[in-house]
This record gives C-alpha cells, structure tokens and sequence, in this order.
C-alpha cells in the first residue's frame, strides 16, 4: 500500500475516533439541562465527562494535525476556504470549554445557567460545523486549478453538507443520551433513556436519508457501502436494544452507528480528499496533495509508536472512570469548590 493511502486512512481513522469519543461528550453537553431537574442532576450529568472530554478533544487536534503533515496541500485549501467556519468552531469549543470549568465558580442560579446556556450552545454548534465542513469535502466546493479555494462563505452550506452537520448533531444527542443511561442512576438514567428512546427514531430516518443522499452524491452506482450499510442497521438497533434496557448495548451501537457514518464520507471520497464543485479535473486527491515519500515514512515510523501510547492510557483512564455518577453525590450546596470526594473529578480537573 502506498504511503499516501496508508495516511488517507489514518485520518479517515483519526476522524472516525474524534465523533465516537468526543461525539458523546458533544451530546452530554447538549442533554446536562435537559435530563436534570435541579443543579445536582446537571452536575452529575456534567461529571459523567468531566475526566474525559478534554482527552477526547485531543483526537481533533491530532487529525488537524495529521492533515498539516501528511497532505498539507488540502489542509491548505480546506482550512483557508473553510475560515470563518473554523473561527466559530474555536468559538464553540472555547465556550464549551470555559463553561466546564466557570459554572461552579459562583453558586448564583443565574450564573450557572448562564453557562448552561453556553454550553448547551457550544457542544451544539462542534458537531454541527465539523459535519457541515465533512459534507463539504464530498459534495464540493469552489476550487480552481491552483488548488485554492474560490467560493465565498455562503458557498460552504449546501443542502447536503448542512443536511450531514443536522443529521451528526442527531447522532450525537443519541449517542450522548445512551451514554447518560450508561453512566447514570435512578430518575437521571430513566430519563436519560426516555430521550434516547424518542430520538433514535428521529436519528434513524436522518440517517438513512444521510446514507442514501451521500450515497447519490458520490455517484458510486446503485449498491452502498458497508459502512452505509452498517451506520443504517446500527441505529436501529440501538432503538431496540433502548427498549430492552441494555444500555451497555445500546451504547455500543450508538458508538458504531457514529464511526460508520463518518467512515462512509470518507469510503465515497477516496481517492479524492477534497471535490471541487468547479471542474471535476480540479479536485484535490490523495495523490496531488501528499508530502513526500520521507516525510510520509518518517510519520508512519512515529504513529506506529506513539498511537498504542495513546490508545492504551485512554482505554485506562476510560477503565479508571467506569462506574455510574449519582445526583445523590451532589445534594449538597455546592460552591466554587471541587465535588465531594466520593464524585467523579469535576469536568476539566
């Protein structure tokens, strides 16, 4: 395999792990106001993620990251084009990030749902941008023959590409609702299943049309693929297994639901990176926007030793931080200090 088709899947994996563990944390941070009645609810919703989400943001700096290295031609022309999107996804993640940590700074009713607010707003506006900017890459966008992006703002929001960011902010509410039912007790995972139950039908259709319209776009012939495939069957089935009360399973395939999905964006892509909507000979392709053959095996010699480092320590913070958060830990008037010691670190600690 060459090397330029080796890092096209590394990224398609980086990607792929960046929605299924962030895609969670995204979803949580959507439902911590929704699933609770009182402060202490939101506050165990929130400390659910509190020891993971800043690691799983680091799954998106690592995929920027391997773009800039392994193609920087389309990391070029993506990440100019895409400017002002980008801007207010930083916006997003600062705020979502902020509010993790400031909420509990001041024990006022206004002050923290102030920042409820903000991060509500937040997780909403990541997954939404990035499935925006994803459907960009396969419906296409201006790009000339100098491989510089030619559009305006308005020309990153297509009916499909806004249809792809509606439909991974869907998955991603389902996703973090099966997680809350995973993680939860008592009237804080009831309801946390009750609003899994009532959106995976939603999540379900979204899906299949995202399957079908991404499918036409590609313009791969009649069959799908099987990440299509998959991503279609896992959704439902996590709306079955939410009805038997298997959180655990229903969680899993919320989980390959999201990789599926992200994985078919980039299964029809291939070998384009990114389709110009100007002239199909401008498009940008993993041959056309590759670094060098050293600089590819230089950092293939790095990944293969640094990303088991990786993988292993967060399997082990994920195994450090497996048991259920309760609300009942968090009854007690809560001030700008850290939850009781019998709680999940807070969010950010």
């Amino acid at each position: 395999m060459a090397f330029a088709t080796f890092w096209f899947i590394v990224i398609a994996v980086l990607w792929t792990g960046f929605f299924v563990l962030e895609g969670f944390d995204l979803g949580v941070g959507m439902l911590h106001a929704v699933v609770a009645r009182d402060e202490a609810g939101r506050r165990a919703a929130i400390n659910t993620i509190g020891p993971l989400w800043d690691g799983n943001e680091v799954w998106l700096i690592v995929a920027a990251a391997a773009m800039f290295a392994a193609f920087p031609s389309w990391y070029a022309t993506m990440f100019s084009g895409f400017y002002p999107a980008m801007v207010l996804l930083l916006v997003g993640l600062i705020v979502r990030g902020v509010s993790f940590e400031f909420r509990g700074k001041l024990s006022g009713a206004r002050w923290r749902g102030a920042w409820d607010v903000l991060l509500t707003v937040g997780s909403l506006l990541v997954p939404l941008l990035i499935g925006i900017a994803l459907g960009d890459l396969l419906n296409g966008v201006p790009i000339g023959s100098n491989q510089e992006f030619s559009g305006s703002f308005g020309d990153l929001f297509s009916g499909y590409s806004v249809f792809t960011g509606v439909t991974v902010v869907l998955l991603c509410i389902l996703h973090g609702s099966t997680f809350l039912a995973l993680k939860t007790t008592d009237e804080l995972r009831s309801r946390s299943r009750a609003i899994a139950r009532r959106i995976a039908p939603v999540t379900g259709l979204a899906v299949l049309a995202f399957v079908s319209w991404t499918h036409s776009t590609a313009g791969r012939g009649v069959l799908i693929n099987l990440p299509e495939l998959i991503a279609a069957l896992a959704v439902f089935g996590a709306a079955g297994l939410l009805g038997t009360g298997r959180d655990g399973w229903a969680f899993a395939a919320t989980t390959l639901a999201m990789a599926a999905l992200v994985a078919s964006v980039f299964v029809e892509l291939y070998p384009r990176v990114m389709v110009s909507s100007t002239n199909s000979a401008f498009d940008l392709t993993v041959q056309n926007t590759a670094s060098g053959q050293y600089a590819l095996k230089v950092l293939t010699v790095i990944v293969a030793v640094l990303l088991p480092v990786v993988l292993l320590y967060q399997a082990w913070s994920y195994y450090v931080f497996r048991k259920r958060v309760s609300a009942s830990q968090f009854h007690a008037p809560a001030g700008p200090a850290h939850p009781p010691a019998s709680a999940e670190p807070a969010a950010g600690s």
